[in-house]
C-alpha cells in the first residue's frame, strides 16, 4: 500500500464488451427461437402419429369400422357322454315350498307364590254402560268414558292468562308506524 487507489473494475465497461454482449443476446434469441418452434413441430408430429394409430385401430381387424365386427360361430364342443344312470336308486325328490305350521299349545299360568304381606287393594269396576241403540249410525254410538271428562277450569283462576306479554323486538321494543 503506497498510497495509490485500487480498483478492480474500471468505471465504464470497454466497448468491445458491450459489442460481444449485444450479439450474444442476439444469437441467444435466434436460438431460443428455433427451440420453441421445433417444439411446437414435436408436438404437432406426436399429435398427427397419435390421430393415425387411432384410424389404424378402428379400421384395422377387430376395429369399429371392419366389416368382421360380429363374433364368429364356432361349433358347438362334442357332447359328453352322460353319467351312468343308477336304476337301484329311487329318485330324490326335492321338498315342497309349502310347510306345515303347528300350532303352538297354550301356556298354563304359573301358580303365583303366596306372599306373606297382604294383598293389593283392587280397583273399583268401572259403571256399566248402555248398550248402544241399533236406530243410531255408527259414529253417533261411541260414548265418551265418563272417568276420563275433564274438569271445567274456573273463569277467574291463575292458570288462564289475561292477555298475551307485551313484545319486545330483538333489539329494544319496536318502533311506532309512521302517521
Amino acid at each position: 500500500m503506497n498510497g495509490k487507489p485500487t480498483t478492480s473494475y474500471p468505471p465504464t465497461a470497454p466497448k468491445y464488451l458491450n459489442d460481444f454482449s449485444k450479439a450474444l443476446a442476439g444469437e441467444v434469441k435466434i436460438l431460443l427461437a428455433e427451440v420453441g418452434k421445433l417444439r411446437d413441430e414435436r408436438r404437432a408430429l406426436q399429435y398427427e402419429i397419435a390421430e393415425l394409430m387411432n384410424m389404424k385401430s378402428k379400421h384395422g381387424a377387430g376395429g369399429e369400422y371392419s366389416p368382421d365386427w360380429r363374433p364368429q360361430i364356432e361349433a358347438p364342443p362334442a357332447e359328453a357322454p352322460p353319467p351312468p344312470a343308477i336304476e337301484d336308486a329311487p329318485a330324490v325328490q326335492a321338498r315342497p315350498g309349502w310347510r306345515v305350521v303347528h300350532k303352538r299349545p297354550e301356556r298354563r299360568e304359573r301358580p303365583m307364590p303366596k306372599a306373606p304381606h297382604a294383598p293389593a287393594p283392587t280397583p273399583a269396576p268401572a259403571p256399566a254402560m248402555e248398550p248402544p241403540r241399533p236406530e243410531l249410525p255408527a259414529w253417533a254410538q261411541w260414548r265418551p268414558n265418563p272417568l276420563l271428562a275433564p274438569t271445567p277450569v274456573p273463569s277467574g283462576s291463575a292458570a288462564s292468562p289475561s292477555s298475551p306479554p307485551p313484545r319486545s323486538g330483538l333489539f329494544g321494543p319496536p318502533t311506532p308506524p309512521p302517521k
